[in-house]
């Protein structure tokens, strides 16, 4: 009966304790527009970063790690409308990818391009949906 108080008691306590302190925990929630907007501009930073570093005629590495991070941003750039757009642009810098890995600048610096047109034209239609 004691072990069951004390573990009672030791569990009410850190209920209150974590309830009182939660807010304090809480983490800033920030405007999804926003981290979308965000991540739009992003991409295309870096897509038009990748397309520069080709035609400076940058190492495949760096360039490749400057596509890899336009992929990353992409995942959060979600807008119901443009979605299926947004799957075609991210195959075209996945293809830009291999192609600065397989030595090929000019098809990269294409299909760059092409993405990049693409990712401007999503975000043009998000910003018309999200003034």
């Amino acid at each position: 009966m004691k072990a069951l108080k004390k573990t009672v008691v030791s569990a009410a306590i850190a209920m209150a304790i974590t309830a009182v302190s939660s807010t304090a925990f809480a983490a800033e929630k920030k405007d999804p527009n926003a981290v979308v907007r965000e991540a739009a501009e992003g991409t295309i930073a870096k897509i038009e970063e990748a397309i520069s570093l080709i035609e400076k005629g940058a190492g495949k590495e760096e360039t490749s790690t400057v596509i890899a991070e336009a992929r990353q941003l992409q995942k959060e750039f979600r807008y119901e409308v443009t979605e299926r757009l947004r799957q075609r642009a991210n195959d075209k810098l996945r293809v830009a990818r291999e192609a600065v890995e397989n030595g090929d600048p000019k098809a990269a610096e294409e299909t760059l391009k092409a993405s990049l047109a693409q990712f401007k034209e999503m975000k043009v239609t998000y910003d018309a949906g999200h003034k």
